[in-house]
């Protein structure tokens, strides 16, 4: 749906809709029934500001607002009113069709916690301008928190030389002098400055090697208006004080990079997989306990991703992939919950952040209605009750991974396409998931939609093809395997794929397993 066209909406009618609403909209095609449905709130609440909270504080009836829709239209919103989290009674169409699952949805253990509206205009230079800024303000907001970081000043503050200064911004230039030293460009609001890195500070040199153009950083050193000499470079970072455990034993999967469709996905090894999440495996007892499936982009292999790819392909229809795809999920138990997020071989657009799946093409999955489709990336909460507040799970598939492990002279040494883990690392210390501005491609809109705003309890990401589980500041860092036979791709490049690897996470005990059904 056109999100534009709601925001268009609400300005002319004196609204205002949180992000959060907004993204629910978008996930339905019908913009009248979305526009009359914020109407009837309006006339019910008397609220300008139209939040989740609203419905809840106001405990409103939302049958009572349907009664004037078309069926049809009562439809196509049913599944918005699940999502909104309302404690109401759905109806008996609805609960015959979805049974258990949907009620699961209803009681929010899953829910979505953040997504970007997937906006596309028009662009000009101003928005790359207005994504640079929002960038800019929203990090130094994070580093402005850190200790090491004292009494931050503008650029343009600073005069005759001075002893103990700090400084805030984005590194537009970075280069290597002939002295071997290392010379930044910083820039923030009010002007641009020369940062120097001396060859001789060795410790002080390595965290000028790992920073990222593009990426917003703190300096403290000292110098004048025309150059700074930095004693320490202090990244954004991302940390948590603890690692929370929820009260109830239950379990989640992560896989990813299926690649249906293509003729080496490993459909026996998938068909295991299945058997095993449906009990069929003996000596298995915990299956009862698994209540989460996340599935990090790469559903299909897709049509056309690259050169000659037809010749690949066992299933060269966009729609009958994502038909085949939708058969193999309906075979798992309608009470694991499945959240499934694009990726750069799906049928949606590359430019990040990337959309849920079209429905025109992905209709099938529509249908299962234990499958919660979201965008990526995504922050997501699962195993919420009324004791325990939830994990939030940042799922990113990670199509940048590749720069970075060829661009970053400490992930080149430790071969990081082939342990991706340590990428995930890197951008949690920047707290950005694609910091420079060659590493993807991305839409600029008025918020970075890839800014880890949030610091996740989970980290999870896919297309390396790579099992990595690590921690990085009490975050758990997983990248998972893939379903797919090593491609003439992966070996021209030296990446070692892993095969059907699947990390199995007990939410009670933070205990993680990798389950082999290779």
């Amino acid at each position: 749906m056109n999100s534009q066209e709601i925001l268009k909406f609400c300005m002319n009618n004196g609204l205002l809709v949180d992000k959060e609403i907004l993204n629910l909209f978008s996930e339905t095609n019908d913009v009248e029934s979305v526009k009359f449905f914020l109407e009837k709130v309006k006339q019910k609440t008397n609220q300008k500001i139209i939040t989740k909270e609203v419905f809840k504080e106001k405990n409103l009836d939302v049958d009572e607002l349907f009664l004037n829709f078309p069926e049809e239209k009562k439809k196509n919103l049913e599944s918005l009113k699940i999502k909104l989290g309302l404690t109401l009674e759905i109806s008996k169409e609805v609960q015959e069709i979805s049974g258990k699952a949907q009620e699961s949805f209803q009681h929010e253990k899953v829910r979505v916690t953040s997504m970007s509206p997937c906006l596309s205009k028009k662009l000009e230079v101003k928005d790359f301008v207005r994504y640079f800024k929002s960038r800019l303000s929203k990090i130094s907001g994070f580093l402005q928190q850190r200790q090491e970081l004292k009494n931050p000043v503008s650029i343009n503050k600073i005069s005759g030389n001075k002893q103990g200064m700090s400084i805030i911004g984005i590194v537009s230039d970075k280069r290597v002098t002939k002295n071997k030293n290392v010379i930044f460009e910083i820039e923030d609001l009010t002007g641009k400055i020369k940062v120097l890195i001396n060859q001789n500070k060795k410790e002080l040199l390595e965290k000028a090697e790992e920073v990222a153009l593009d990426s917003v950083i703190g300096i403290n050193g000292s110098g004048s208006r025309e150059i700074i000499f930095a004693n320490d470079i202090i990244f954004p970072d991302s940390s948590l004080p603890e690692r929370k455990k929820s009260f109830n034993e239950e379990y989640a999967l992560f896989i990813g990079d299926l690649h249906i469709g293509s003729k080496k996905f490993m459909k026996k090894n998938f068909l295991k997989f299945i058997d095993y999440l449906n009990g069929k495996a003996p000596n298995t007892p915990e299956v009862e306990k698994i209540k989460y499936l996340f599935i990090v982009g790469d559903l299909i292999a897709g049509v056309g991703v690259y050169p000659n790819q037809e010749f690949e392909l066992e299933i060269k229809d966009l729609e009958e992939q994502y038909s085949y795809t939708a058969e193999l999920l309906s075979k798992i138990r309608n009470d694991i919950k499945i959240i499934l997020c694009p990726g750069n071989h799906d049928g949606v657009r590359i430019m990040e952040p990337q959309p849920v799946l079209d429905e025109k093409y992905a209709w099938p999955l529509y249908n299962l209605k234990n499958v919660l489709l979201v965008g990526n990336p995504v922050a997501v909460k699962m195993g919420v009750n009324q004791n325990f507040s939830g994990f939030d799970v940042l799922m990113y598939h990670g199509f940048c991974f590749p720069y970075y492990a060829n661009n970053t002279p400490s992930l080149i040494k430790k071969n990081a396409m082939n342990c991706p883990e340590e990428i995930m690392k890197y951008l949690l210390k920047n707290r950005h998931l694609a910091p420079t501005h060659s590493s993807n491609q991305y839409y600029p809109a008025e918020e970075d939609g890839l800014l880890i705003d949030s610091v996740p309890d989970i980290f999870v990401s896919a297309h390396t093809h790579k099992t990595g589980i690590s921690y990085y500041n009490n975050i758990l860092v997983i990248s998972v395997s893939c379903w797919e036979e090593m491609t003439p791709y992966q070996e021209k490049f030296g990446n070692i794929p892993d095969h059907c690897k699947v990390p199995m996470f007990n939410l009670k005990t933070r205990a993680i397993k990798v389950l082999d059904f290779e």
